[in-house]
């Protein structure tokens, strides 16, 4: 009985660990040691690791979202806020990688508490310095919020080289990029584009009414001139509708009448606007209607005595 009590009261043996496990934590171990923040090669190593995270997520937000506009062929989202949201949720990203590697490594932990100590100086400062920037940040929502204009769409706004018209590219946390006609780029802050009147020339109608102003001498016959312009106005092909040519103004030297004509689109209505100025100008050639330009009449109040210039040449000779 005392036998078989101390036999029951023998522990049994640990069973040992396998070697596949052991080597999986000294791998694990190993690796730590590698990548610890308290010292300086392991606090880079870290910080690649977290750069190589990054890129992966940011890669991850690119593809989810092309994914997501790649299911959607009726365009019912917006290729613009898609656009927007990518720039905005990647920026995200790298700053919580930044907080969350500052507070691993600990000199930077320290670096960091030390700095917010002073955040209300720090505050006021960063926030004079990026004023305009987060301006920008705040605009560039406004605009994905309120939808003045999408991707594709026409505008026509003002820029420092004069009235401008170009089709939305991108719009990023700061800046918005229009392409005109000629293939150039018009980069625009937030804050620029969202603070002066734009003119939408994408609305639902995408038709547009061209008005240009064709200038006749007061000599002319009126309805003589209106008849060609109206004439090669419904002649041309581009022109959905030709509404009127009235007179608009009576210029100081000139008779102005302004065609009104329906063409389909924006970039359309230009370019039958100069063919037709061209066709205009070499009608009223053939038809002697004059095209003036300013010009100015002297007129001599008074007459000039024969006499007295006859005088004036004999003093200036005996001079």
């Amino acid at each position: 009985m005392v036998l078989e009590g101390a036999a029951a009261a023998t522990p049994a043996p640990a069973a040992s660990p396998s070697p596949a496990s052991s080597d999986s934590f000294q791998s694990l171990a190993s690796l730590t040691h590698y990548l610890d923040p308290n010292h300086l090669w392991g606090a880079i190593g870290l910080g690649v690791v977290f750069l190589l995270f990054g890129f992966a997520l940011s890669w991850a937000i690119h593809r989810t979202l092309k994914t997501l506009i790649d299911h959607d062929p009726n365009e019912r989202i917006d290729r613009m806020t898609i656009s927007f949201i990518q720039h905005l949720a990647t920026f995200i990203m790298w700053i919580v990688l930044a907080l969350l590697f500052s507070h691993l490594v600990p000199s930077l932990n320290k670096l960091t508490t030390s700095l917010l100590a002073g955040v209300s100086i720090v505050s006021v400062v960063i926030g004079f310095a990026a004023q305009s920037t987060l301006g920008n940040l705040v605009a560039g929502i406004s605009l994905v919020l309120y939808k003045p204009f999408r991707r594709g769409d026409r505008l026509q706004l003002t820029t420092p080289t004069g009235l401008e018209t170009g089709i939305v590219e991108d719009l990023s946390l700061g800046y918005t990029v229009l392409r005109t006609f000629d293939n150039r780029r018009i980069v625009l802050s937030n804050g620029t584009i969202a603070n002066q009147t734009m003119i939408n020339l994408s609305s639902v109608d995408l038709r547009v009414m061209m008005t240009p102003t064709i200038s006749i001498g007061y000599d002319s016959d009126i309805e003589k001139a209106r008849a060609i312009v109206l004439e090669l106005a419904e002649a041309h092909d581009d022109v959905s509708e030709v509404v009127g040519c009235p007179v608009v103004a009576l210029g100081g030297s000139s008779v102005d009448l302004s065609l009104r004509a329906w063409c389909g689109d924006a970039s359309m209505a230009t370019a039958v606007e100069h063919d037709l100025l061209e066709q205009i100008k070499l009608r009223f050639d053939e038809a002697g209607i004059e095209i003036p330009y300013a010009y100015q009449n002297v007129v001599l109040s008074g007459t000039i005595s024969a006499v007295g210039a006859q005088s004036s040449t004999d003093d200036g000779r005996r001079t």
